[in-house]
């Protein structure tokens, strides 16, 4: 090997270094990890969600498909709430199917939209990026 090429091997091989150690103090800080604890009934209400693949057609977050709504804040929307997510479980809406879930998945899913909606808004026109790099985002609970 010449001179030239060890040398751009130790280049890569120290940048290889750098870009691990970095990535390890950033996903391993105490300062950027969050416990988000989902009660039992909404990790029911979540598996269901998963289990009938409301992702392909609603977003939580503006993340999923395109055919539904958005339902991130669903729960508190002053025109609609539980009694609407209920209601729109149980006949289906437009191109949404009837599903025939019983009270006790509805009670689950509804839970769940309910934990979605607490952690915060979507859109969210109060974000801001941090010198890190992360982006800070305003929690519903931090008002």
């Amino acid at each position: 090997m010449s001179g030239i090429t060890k040398k751009y091997i130790l280049i890569l091989a120290l940048l290889i270094v750098i870009f691990s150690v970095y990535n390890y103090v950033i996903y391993n800080s105490e300062r950027y990890t969050t416990s988000i604890v989902l009660t039992p009934k909404a990790i029911e209400g979540q598996q269901l969600w998963q289990t009938n693949n409301c992702w392909s057609c609603h977003q939580i977050y503006g993340l999923g498909g395109y055919l539904g709504p958005d339902l991130t804040n669903t729960f508190s929307h002053q025109d609609k709430g539980p009694l609407y997510i209920k209601a729109f479980l149980n006949s289906g809406v437009k191109a949404m199917p009837k599903f025939n879930f019983s009270e006790k998945e509805k009670e689950a899913i509804v839970e769940y939209l309910k934990f979605v909606d607490s952690t915060g808004y979507y859109p969210n026109y109060d974000a801001s990026i941090e010198a890190s790099g992360w982006v800070k985002i305003m929690y519903k609970n931090e008002k």
